[in-house]
C-alpha cells in the first residue's frame, strides 16, 4: 500500500473513491459505521455491533471508544474495537501487599504506575477480536493488520497516550499476524484464560458421570437446596434492575480484579439492543431476589457475561453451582454446543469440567527504557484469578 493512502480519522477525512485503496480510519462512534460493515468482519461473534453500541452508550466512568477500521470503498475489510483511559498498572494484581504498598504510594502520589493507555480490544468483550471481511485472503491479513495497527499508534500520539497495548488475543493468534506485534517491539504478557464446556451430553445427569467421583458427589449436594429456588428468564429488568445493580456492586466488591465498572444502561442496554440473543436468568427464593446472571447467545454459543449474587443468602442456597446447571440446561434445551463461563475462578472451571482457551496482552510504551522495565516487571502484573467463586 502507498503510504498516501493510509488515512487516520478526522471530521474533515473523506473515504477514497478508488476501491482498490485501504484507508485506515479512526472513529469514536460505531454509529458512524454500516451495522452490517462491521459485523461482516466477525461472522463468527457473539458481541457484535449490537453489543459494541450497548457498551458505548452505557455511560461507562473512564473509557473513551475508538473503532479502528480499514476500508476499501464501501467495504471495511479490517476492524477492531478500542479504547482509551488511564490505566492503573496494578489492575490486574491479586489483593496483597504489593498491590496494598502501591495504592499507599498513589494516594501521595496520585499519578505513580498510572499511565495514559490506548487499547485494541474492549474492556467488555470476552476476547480481542481482529476482524477481516471473508473476502480477503489470508496472505493479505498480515499487511492490512499492520496498516490499521500504524494507524491506532498514530492517533494513540496523537491522544497523548504513552501506551499502546492489546487486550486478551486468544491462542494461537491468525498466523501472520504476531510478526507485526514483534516487529513494532509490543512485549506479551499472560492475560486469564477463557473457559468453555462443550455439550457433549445429553442431560445433566450425564453431565455428572464425566465429572470426578468427589465433583459430582459435591455437586449433588449443593443442588439439594434447587427446590426452594425458583428461576425466571427475562427480556427485561422493569423494576428489578436498581436490585440487580445491588447485587453486582457488592460483587463487585467482593471480587479481586476491578477493571471497568458496569452501569445500569450497559445492563440495561444489552437486553434492549440484543433482543432474541440476549436475557437475564434471575434466582428468588420467595419473592426476593438472590442472584442475576446476564447471558449472551446465538444458536451455537452460550456466553456468561455476569453473574451477581447476594453473598451470604446467595451462598446459603449454593446459587453459583445451581446457576451453572442451568445454564447447561438451557444449552441443552436450546440445542447450543457450548457454554462459555468468562475468564474469572477459571480453576473451579476446570473443575466442572471446562478447558481453556490461552489469552494474551500485548503492550509497548513509547519510551524504550519504561517499555524495557515495563517488560522486565511484567511477570508481576500478569493476570491471575484461579481462585475460589466470591460471588
Amino acid at each position: 500500500m502507498q503510504q498516501q493512502a493510509l488515512k487516520v480519522w478526522s471530521p474533515e477525512t473523506q473515504v477514497s473513491s478508488d476501491p482498490t485503496s485501504a484507508v485506515a480510519m479512526i472513529v469514536p462512534s460505531i454509529r458512524m459505521l454500516d451495522r452490517d460493515a462491521w459485523d461482516a468482519c466477525f461472522p463468527r461473534e457473539i458481541e457484535t455491533y449490537d453489543y459494541l453500541l450497548a457498551v458505548e452508550e452505557a455511560g461507562i466512568d473512564g473509557f473513551e471508544w475508538r473503532y479502528a477500521i480499514m476500508r476499501e470503498g464501501d467495504k471495511i475489510v479490517a476492524a477492531m474495537p478500542a479504547f482509551l483511559c488511564r490505566y492503573a498498572l496494578e489492575t490486574t494484581l491479586e489483593a496483597g501487599r504489593f498491590r496494598r504498598t502501591v495504592e499507599g504510594i498513589r494516594r501521595i502520589f496520585s499519578g505513580f504506575l498510572t499511565l495514559r493507555l490506548a487499547c485494541l480490544g474492549s474492556p467488555c468483550t470476552e476476547t480481542a477480536s481482529i476482524g477481516f471481511h471473508p473476502d480477503i485472503a489470508q496472505a493479505r491479513r498480515p499487511k492490512l493488520f499492520a496498516e490499521l495497527l500504524d494507524a491506532f499508534e498514530a492517533h494513540a500520539r496523537m491522544e497523548g497516550c504513552s501506551l499502546t497495548a492489546l487486550k486478551d488475543l486468544p491462542h494461537p493468534i491468525p498466523s501472520g499476524l504476531e510478526p507485526v506485534l514483534a516487529a513494532r517491539g509490543y512485549a506479551e504478557i499472560g492475560g486469564l484464560p477463557t473457559a468453555c464446556l462443550d455439550i457433549g451430553f445429553d442431560t445433566i445427569d450425564a453431565y455428572f458421570a464425566v465429572l470426578s467421583s468427589a465433583t459430582r458427589k459435591d455437586m449433588r449436594r449443593k443442588l439439594r437446596s434447587r427446590q426452594e429456588v425458583r428461576i425466571e428468564y427475562r427480556k427485561d429488568f422493569d423494576d428489578l434492575l436498581p436490585r440487580v445493580m445491588q447485587l453486582y456492586r457488592e460483587t463487585r466488591e467482593r471480587s479481586g480484579l476491578q477493571f471497568e465498572e458496569l452501569t445500569p444502561a450497559y445492563f440495561d442496554g444489552v437486553l434492549k439492543g440484543m433482543p432474541g440473543r440476549s436475557f437475564c436468568a434471575m434466582y428468588f427464593v420467595g419473592d426476593e431476589l438472590l442472584a442475576a446472571n446476564l447471558l449472551i447467545h446465538d444458536k451455537d454459543r452460550l456466553i456468561d457475561k455476569f453473574f451477581c449474587m447476594d453473598g451470604q443468602k446467595g451462598r446459603s442456597h449454593n446459587l453459583y453451582y445451581l446457576s451453572w446447571c442451568s445454564n447447561l440446561e438451557y444449552c441443552l434445551t436450546h440445542g447450543i454446543g457450548r457454554y462459555q463461563s468468562g475468564q474469572a475462578y477459571y480453576r473451579n472451571k476446570v473443575r466442572l469440567g471446562s478447558r481453556l482457551t490461552a489469552n494474551a496482552m500485548y503492550f509497548r510504551h513509547s519510551n524504550p527504557l519504561l517499555q524495557f522495565a515495563l517488560k522486565m516487571m511484567s511477570p508481576l502484573f500478569a493476570a491471575d484469578d484461579g481462585g475460589e467463586v466470591t460471588a
